[in-house]
């Protein structure tokens, strides 16, 4: 019930932030309705992430035993071929946008772009170094792991 009320109060909330978002202008009045666009934009995307993702952290139940591995031993991953997919989609991604702002804007933009972008393209190169060092690669796409544990 609370997830539907945070959704529900999140997208009135977007709705006026839209709606406010038509009258600000240069005067006393139009600054007041950037104001009210600001806090009813930030509470609502804020309320509708709340609805759409708070019901997944819910009955989730932590082993009581002892989880971890002895200290001598080091647990083996396997990467599937999702870090690969991934990584490359967001190197991709990354490379378009500093393109297109090199295009658009010249180099400065495109260095500043990439500066921005930089977190972003080193987890995705991770990624793809994770899969392609990874000793043992299981190269199928499971898309069971995208979605979580159901």
């Amino acid at each position: 019930m609370r997830r539907w009320l945070s959704l529900g109060a999140g997208a009135v909330l977007i709705v006026i932030a839209f709606a406010t978002g038509l009258r600000v202008a240069d005067t006393r009045e139009g600054l007041i309705y950037e104001i009210v666009t600001l806090f009813a934009g930030l509470a609502g995307v804020s309320l509708l992430l709340y609805g759409l993702v708070a019901h997944s952290f819910r009955g989730r139940v932590r082993p009581r035993g002892p989880a971890k591995q002895p200290h001598g031993v080091a647990a083996k991953r396997v990467h599937s071929l999702n870090e690969l997919l991934f990584g490359g989609i967001g190197l991709l991604v990354a490379t378009l946008l500093v393109v297109g702002l090199a295009a658009s804007g010249g180099a400065l933009w495109a260095v500043l772009g990439f500066a921005i972008l930089l977190p972003m393209v080193a987890g995705c190169g991770f990624l793809c170094y994770g899969f392609i060092r990874g000793p043992d690669r299981e190269w199928r796409l499971n898309l069971q792991k995208l979605s979580g544990p159901r």
